[in-house]
């Protein structure tokens, strides 16, 4: 008992570095009893999951009340998107630089890889993505987890509610401010929870890994030309755009969302880190709420940082391991094509795969191909989701700081 009181005692982040190295302890030596705990994953995350759509709606309503009219909106809105596609462009061009230097799929034998020539991944075409932004009934997005038609509903039901005569604007600003105040309470509840909920993500992945050692000397080099390219976009272009644009201090804001970024990385999830990602951006940063409601929900749906280093690395890699030459045309379309690609699936499942799809055909390149990075496609998700994440925070942070706001970094 006194030392499940000490533990309980440890900072929430500590909690979770821990239960982190007991899962990858656990899934190695005790692998045939993962099924055991597993199951505390599945149900830390079915209630994030629960909870994300609610607080997406709430936020971003709550935050275009608190914003004014439609001239503030306008300008927020310039800004938010300017800054994603901004960060976007460097990750995509980060991605390709450091491809080209380290070439990570020259000589790679492709025979020696299982190649599952039965991939196929349905895609949208552009028009029906966007024709499917606007929901035909706002009820079954919010029941499918439709994420951008959900965020164009909030949009809308903001900027008209703005309209509204002073009592009825009054009521329906308190009622979903109420809302969202309610689940940051829940969210607050289950965070509690994620040291075990991540346990049981994190044993499940390790013990899935059957040939570790020979998965990643296979394909350590490109597992590690991502790495180094989320580390370099994480730590550099990002605190520089922090530092320099939005005069702040971008480590004082990232020792703040610690717990947030541990989150991202242990569930792979955008979205089960948005709650988290919300309140310490708010509380720990002081970003203000009309801003964070606004700007870190549109980012969990479009803001690819981490994913764009990844198709770009991957793309590239698949062309190496073929012997097809990527001369500077050629990556100039990979960079646009990923760029807008990434914006418009967005809200797919596995979207980094949809988009992958997309530039292969447009280059001509095998999609049996994406086979090739299938085995470590989990593990470097956590790491390219954490640099998502952290992504929407600073753009916060920049915005917060571009609006006059005095914050706590």
């Amino acid at each position: 008992m006194k030392i499940l009181n000490s533990i309980l005692k440890i900072k929430l982040h500590w909690q979770i570095l821990i239960a982190f190295i007991l899962a990858i302890l656990f899934g190695i030596f005790l692998r045939e009893h993962v099924i055991y705990v597993s199951w505390m994953g599945d149900i830390f995350l079915r209630l994030l999951r629960m909870i994300v759509i609610p607080l997406i709606l709430s936020s971003i309503i709550s935050g275009m009340v608190n914003i004014g009219g439609v001239s503030n909106l306008g300008r927020l809105g310039l800004k938010t998107f300017g800054y994603y596609l901004t960060t976007s462009t460097f990750a995509i061009i980060i991605g390709l630089l450091l491809v080209n230097l380290i070439r990570p799929g020259v000589g790679m034998d492709i025979t020696s890889v299982s190649i599952d020539e039965s991939i196929s991944i349905e895609r949208p075409s552009i028009s029906e993505v966007f024709i499917d932004i606007v929901p035909e009934n706002i009820f079954h997005a919010l029941a499918n987890n439709d994420f951008l038609s959900v965020i164009f509903f909030a949009i809308l039901a903001g900027i008209f509610i703005n309209k509204m005569d002073k009592k009825n604007n009054l009521f329906i600003s308190d009622f979903f401010n109420a809302i969202f105040e309610l689940f940051m309470k829940i969210t607050m509840f289950v965070i509690k929870l994620a040291p075990f909920g991540i346990f049981g993500l994190i044993v499940e992945v390790v013990a899935e890994q059957e040939d570790f050692g020979n998965m990643v000397s296979g394909l350590g080099m490109f597992m590690l030309t991502v790495i180094l390219g989320i580390l370099i976009h994480s730590l550099i272009t990002l605190p520089l755009i922090t530092r320099f644009i939005g005069k702040a201090k971008p480590f004082w804001h990232l020792s703040n969302v610690r717990t947030t970024l541990v989150t991202a990385f242990s569930t792979a999830s955008s979205a089960a880190a948005l709650p988290l990602n919300l309140k310490e951006t708010h509380e720990n940063s002081g970003v203000s709420n009309k801003i964070t409601n606004f700007t870190i929900p549109i980012g969990t749906t479009i803001n690819m940082d981490g994913t764009a280093i990844y198709i770009s690395a991957v793309v590239m890699f698949i062309a190496q391991a073929q012997g097809a030459v990527m001369g500077i045309q050629e990556q100039v379309l990979i960079l646009i094509t990923a760029l807008l690609s990434s914006i418009g699936t967005a809200g797919v499942p596995m979207a980094s795969l949809v988009i992958i799809t997309i530039i292969l055909e447009v280059l001509g390149l095998p999609l049996e191909l994406m086979a090739l990075i299938l085995p470590v496609d989990r593990i470097l998700d956590m790491f390219r989701t954490t640099t998502n994440v952290w992504g929407d925070s600073c753009c916060a942070v920049v915005i917060g700081k571009s609006e006059g706001e005095e914050l706590n970094v």
